[in-house]
């Protein structure tokens, strides 16, 4: 019995070592070129890690490098207003993540001079940073040996190791067996190269559906090689919703001399709102529907699992209070400026799509 054991352990040591050589050979001749792999700064990692849940790759990638010149450092983030923060994270959505990173530079500002602690225990202390993000920061940017786990290393694992999805009754039971081999697996030599290279394996080639197992590195080792049993997909809500955008062109005084400004009417959502507290959006109407001759633009917007079917109506300036639901904080912001503000995804998409929002902005915020 004990040499059957032996033996077991033997042959599971060997596939080890042989994943984790297979699974880095491949992520060094094919990982993909993303800035933040350029750098083992903890603050730029962490800073990406925050900005890679729930956004995808390409918004990250535009938005990243824009973040980091606006905020170089813990302490310059720290040192910025909320509303200055938000305006930079504006289009990437679930803003509570800019909150608590802002909150967190705060703390490590006066706490710490600005310097993030090197373990993953220390990090799970910090707002906003969970096991995931804390693992993610600590191997990549100090080599601790920790492994991370998100919905592509559960994936991978799960299909070299067979297993299915399991109902409620099981699922804790799955997610220790899957923490326990992820950390199983991970190398102490290269932790950070590792835990990128089944991250990356997961989203670009053991997809969700149609996995490419013909150029996986680790087929060989893989009991299901193709999908594997996963919980349904939650089915995704549909709600029409409809906004008004008033602009006007005004003449201001400079100087001796007087010059047109152009400016859009802008809601801020009250500071006590759970969803987007303190952002900038367009009028709500009152109506969904109106005659197709008001009618601007039409677009799709998703937020979490919930599709809205946006409809834009143009309104004039003597109309706009009649025709949307009444607000607390409403005013007319020069288009000059509105790109420096924490604007709401929509907001911006619907700006951007009617050519009125400037890409270069000044960096100041209104005051609420």
């Amino acid at each position: 019995m004990v040499k059957v054991d032996r033996e077991s352990e033997r042959r599971e040591s060997a596939k080890i070592s042989r994943i984790r050589r297979k699974l880095l050979d491949w992520y060094t001749l094919n990982q993909r070129d993303l800035p933040w792999r350029s750098t083992a700064d903890p603050y730029a990692v962490w800073v990406s890690e925050i900005m890679l849940q729930q956004t995808r790759v390409a918004v990250v990638i535009e938005r990243f490098q824009s973040f980091l010149t606006r905020f170089p450092t813990v302490v310059a983030l720290a040192l910025a207003p909320e509303q200055d923060v938000l305006a930079e994270w504006s289009g990437l959505g679930y803003y509570r993540r800019a909150r608590m990173l802002h909150k967190a530079a705060q703390f490590l500002a006066a706490n710490s001079h600005g310097n993030l602690p090197a373990t993953s225990t220390e990090l799970r202390a910090l707002p906003g940073i969970g096991a995931y993000t804390a693992a993610a920061i600590a191997s990549i940017a100090h080599h601790e040996a920790v492994a991370v786990v998100d919905g592509n290393v559960e994936r991978v694992l799960c299909r070299l190791e067979g297993w299915e999805h399991c109902h409620s009754t099981g699922a804790a039971a799955l997610a220790r067996k899957i923490d326990s081999y992820a950390q199983a697996l991970v190398d102490p030599v290269r932790p950070g190269d590792f835990n990128q290279a089944v991250m990356e394996l997961g989203a670009t080639v053991c997809a969700p559906r149609n996995p490419q197992c013909i150029v996986c590195p680790l087929v060989a080792d893989c009991k299901t090689q193709g999908e594997h049993k996963t919980a349904p997909r939650p089915r995704m809500l549909s709600r029409e919703v409809a906004y008004a955008l008033c602009v006007r062109d005004r003449q201001v005084k400079v100087g001796a001399r007087r010059q047109a400004v152009s400016e859009v009417w802008l809601d801020r959502r009250p500071p006590s709102q759970t969803v987007m507290p303190g952002m900038w959006e367009l009028p709500t109407l009152n109506e969904t529907h109106f005659p197709d001759e008001d009618l601007r633009m039409t677009l799709r917007h998703a937020i979490m699992q919930v599709n809205y079917y946006v409809r834009i109506r143009t309104v004039r300036e003597g109309d706009v209070d009649a025709l949307t639901v009444p607000s607390t904080t409403r005013r007319w912001v020069p288009l000059a400026e509105a790109a420096g503000l924490p604007l709401t995804g929509l907001a911006r998409k619907v700006l951007m799509r009617a050519h009125l929002l400037s890409g270069a902005a000044p960096r100041t915020a209104l005051a609420p």
